[in-house]
């Protein structure tokens, strides 16, 4: 990070991520649930909701009821947060079967015209546009074969239809194909290597928090702040953090420190100097830029996640927005 200022943080406002009281991190916590075929990600977000007691809870990327895999719900004011994960590469492990055989040597040639860069309509049964639109793979690898089923993998840019990717495939090939099994395996920096939490889990670590232990939840559900992965990070002073909790955009005073590699317009991470997610919002300058500057803005804040009154409110409105945002922020 690089630094402008040092300022200690007030422990008397605010917790670290990983200190948060379980009712506080229940509003600001992702469970990386495994979610299993046959329901719906709508309804899997409901039975989470209920089972954790919570009232708003959202997930990011759907599932169809055929699919398992990672299904990412944020819970509270978390839910301000999931856009982020848009942001990221998908990861996905499935099973298709081609409808005749074909030469493995056709079958790698076919599969690296649909590494890159392609073209995707979505599907009659999608929840968008049904417009052609580019959409980027990442990585495609063929695992394993046994006859005319193929296990593969997919790294690939969010809203990517991999059913559709595999069926297109099959028109390319000439024979068709279909999309058996499909799983979810990564979002972002949230991988199956790290852990997936099922239903049964969720179940279990509340019934031992009900009975006074606190460990088994603190294991499942994660600060929202992990989902972050690698975008820009803009740390503020405690003085600031209200008014972003209110919409001001940041001004220079209010900076701490920030990630050397932002560029103007890029979407960062509003962080308060605990490491607490405060707000997602815009660069208004690159990290370069900003430096050696003592006065001006620095971000606009697009979404806020932290509650207003997290932090006591020490700055005064203006009726000029830009001397608002000035003060906000020092």
């Amino acid at each position: 990070m690089l630094v402008l200022d040092d300022e200690a943080s007030d422990p008397g406002h605010g917790h670290t991520p990983a200190s948060r009281p379980v009712q506080s991190l229940l509003d600001y916590g992702l469970v990386p649930l495994d979610k299993p075929r046959g329901p719906t990600s709508h309804e899997v977000v409901a039975w989470t909701r209920k089972l954790l007691g919570v009232e708003k809870a959202g997930h990011s990327g759907t599932l169809d009821p055929p699919v398992s895999g990672l299904l990412p719900i944020g819970l509270g004011q978390s839910t301000r947060a999931l856009s982020l994960l848009l942001l990221y590469p998908k990861e996905y492990r499935g099973v298709m079967r081609v409808h005749s055989s074909v030469p493995k040597k056709e079958l790698e040639r076919v599969k690296e015209e649909f590494t890159g860069e392609i073209f995707q309509r979505p599907p009659q049964r999608s929840s968008v546009s049904r417009q052609t639109r580019t959409r980027t793979v990442y990585e495609f690898e063929i695992e394993e074969s046994a006859g005319n089923l193929h296990l593969f993998r997919v790294l690939c840019q969010s809203g990517t239809y991999i059913r559709k990717l595999i069926y297109d495939m099959g028109e390319v090939l000439g024979v068709g194909a279909t999309m058996v099994e499909l799983r979810r395996t990564r979002v972002g920096p949230l991988t199956e290597e790290r852990g997936f939490v099922t239903l049964h889990q969720l179940n279990d670590a509340v019934f031992r928090l009900k009975a006074g232990d606190e460990a088994p939840l603190r294991r499942l559900v994660l600060p929202v702040e992990e989902s972050l992965g690698p975008i820009g990070r803009i740390v503020i002073r405690d003085s600031a953090v209200d008014a972003i909790c209110h919409g001001a955009r940041l001004g220079i005073p209010g900076v701490l420190s920030l990630s050397p590699g932002i560029k103007k317009d890029d979407q960062v991470a509003i962080l308060s100097a605990k490491g607490e997610l405060v707000a997602i919002g815009k660069a208004l300058l690159s990290a370069a830029e900003l430096r050696p500057l003592k006065r001006g803005l620095a971000a606009s804040t697009d979404r806020v996640v932290m509650r207003a009154g997290t932090y006591p409110r020490m700055w005064k409105t203006h009726r000029k927005r830009e001397a608002g945002d000035a003060a906000a922020s020092s």
